[in-house]
């Protein structure tokens, strides 16, 4: 078994700064790719940001230019930096982790960040 655990969502005013981290546990051989997806009240969960093994980046046009992901594999580790935040950033952050097709994927309970106005 595989356990996400994230950290460091809470509330924030419009243009302020926070960052996430979630750290995966357990039975661990290796991560292939790690990211974090959203989902605000009423909508479909989305993908915000996602980073391979090798380092390659994929963003949500809603975030790119202010949300950096980045990676610590040594640790199983990874981190988004969301920075000039808006309201519509409001919403539960779920970090997701792709072991590969043998072993499956994972996610987190999910951190709620709040951006007031």
């Amino acid at each position: 078994q595989v356990q996400l655990v994230e950290s460091g969502g809470g509330l924030v005013q419009a243009g302020g700064s926070l960052r996430l981290s979630c750290a995966a546990s357990g039975s661990i051989f290796s991560i292939n790719a790690m990211g974090w997806y959203r989902q605000a009240p009423g909508k479909q969960r989305e993908l915000v940001a996602a980073i391979t093994s090798g380092g390659s980046t994929n963003y949500a046009d809603s975030v790119k230019g202010r949300f950096t992901i980045s990676r610590d594999n040594a640790n199983n580790t990874v981190y988004l930096q969301m920075n000039s935040l808006k309201p519509e950033d409001t919403a539960v952050y779920y970090c997701h982790a792709d072991l590969g097709s043998a072993w499956g994927d994972y996610w987190g309970k999910g951190t709620l960040v709040t951006v007031s106005s």
